[in-house]
């Protein structure tokens, strides 16, 4: 079953259940998925929409949500937060677990010496590695740092 039928399957599942906010929160996904079959239709490179675009719209759509939860943190805005972490909660069901920092830093370090880095000169080339190895398991803003702070000693 792709992606986009689980989410289906899961979004009627709520309306059975009528949980506000999941059916809130699918038929947001649901809505941003058609908009990327439209998009993925449109212009000079027409494609059908497969199961990495929807999981690099879910990437984006956390990251949103996460800088939203910091916002409403820091403005004591309990209301809203609890929404903002429903919805990234949801989003991130769908997507394979986020490794540790521990494993993370463990991976970027093989990668290192695989690709045989030296200084900060050669993260493009660490990065695009890792992105080919461990797109879905590794949050690329943390590893970028670890990253950077292996090749500077």
């Amino acid at each position: 079953m792709s992606l986009k039928e689980t989410i289906e399957t899961e979004y009627k599942k709520s309306l059975k259940s009528k949980d506000k906010t999941k059916i809130s929160t699918y038929r947001l996904i649901l809505s941003s998925i058609k908009d990327l079959d439209i998009l993925n239709r449109s212009g000079p490179n027409k494609k059908e929409t497969d199961d990495e675009d929807i999981k690099k719209l879910f990437r984006k759509m956390m990251k949103q949500r996460a800088e939203s939860i910091e916002i409403y943190k820091k403005n004591n805005r309990s209301d809203l937060l609890e929404v903002e972490q429903n919805e990234y909660d949801i989003l991130s069901s769908f997507l394979p677990k986020q490794l540790n920092e521990e494993d993370t830093k463990k991976i970027c370090e093989e990668i290192i010496s695989k690709v045989g880095a030296s200084s900060v000169k050669d993260m493009g080339k660490v990065m695009g590695e890792l992105k080919k190895q461990r797109a879905d398991e590794i949050d690329f803003s943390k590893a970028g740092a670890l990253i950077k702070q292996l090749l500077n000693k």
